[in-house]
């Protein structure tokens, strides 16, 4: 990094998000709008400014991973905050969010921007981006289904995660049965191979991990 970026990086980690005797940071709104800890959070707002700064540097364009990406829509709404003290003040720049307009070719755009931006990561700060920030291309672009809820009013329970082989096994098993049922066989065989089949699968998964 050179002097310029040098300074400019400076510039952008002195950056405060938060006027003098605020009790409702900027940080503490971006965890309760994301379920996230404060430790996250905090490492979030270290990578968003980090993004800030690619911005200011790429000569193509950038594009955040999705932690990343809702710091960024959370400070747009500071508006004093964003377009004066960062864009105005600290930047000397405009850095604008154009979300996609839609179709492949957008889409193609994006997923290159988003190259564009692990590249100019490591190149400009000598390391990979975290794993558990800027997720992979397939994920980030794949990983969108997302929707306000109140959480006053409904609980959220995550998915079950099943495996090809767990699917396989209790397709075996409930196959199995069925046959049983209808050739009017002894119930001790079908019992031996569920579980054998029981103790296949449970190896081939501990073998995976």
């Amino acid at each position: 990094m050179n002097a310029a970026g040098t300074a400019l990086w400076d510039n952008i980690r002195q950056f405060q998000f938060d006027d003098a005797g605020v009790s409702f940071k900027f940080s503490d709104r971006l965890a309760r709008e994301n379920g996230w800890s404060v430790q996250y959070t905090h490492r979030v707002i270290t990578e968003y400014r980090k993004f800030i700064f690619l911005c200011c540097v790429s000569t193509d364009g950038v594009t955040p991973s999705d932690p990343v990406d809702q710091a960024w829509h959370l400070h747009l709404t500071y508006t004093r905050s964003y377009w004066i003290d960062l864009c105005q003040n600290t930047l000397d720049k405009q850095i604008h969010h154009n979300p996609t307009k839609g179709g492949s070719n957008e889409a193609n755009k994006f997923k290159k921007y988003y190259q564009s931006s692990n590249y100019l990561y490591k190149q400009y700060f000598g390391t990979e981006p975290p794993a558990d920030i800027w997720h992979t291309s397939k994920q980030r672009f794949t990983e969108i289904n997302y929707q306000r809820v109140n959480l006053s009013r409904y609980w959220l329970i995550r998915k079950p995660r099943a495996s090809m082989q767990s699917i396989v096994a209790t397709l075996s098993m409930i196959s199995v049965v069925i046959f049983v049922q209808a050739s009017e066989l002894t119930i001790i065989p079908v019992i031996l191979l569920l579980v054998v089949l029981c103790a296949f699968a449970t190896y081939f998964n501990r073998s995976r991990r």
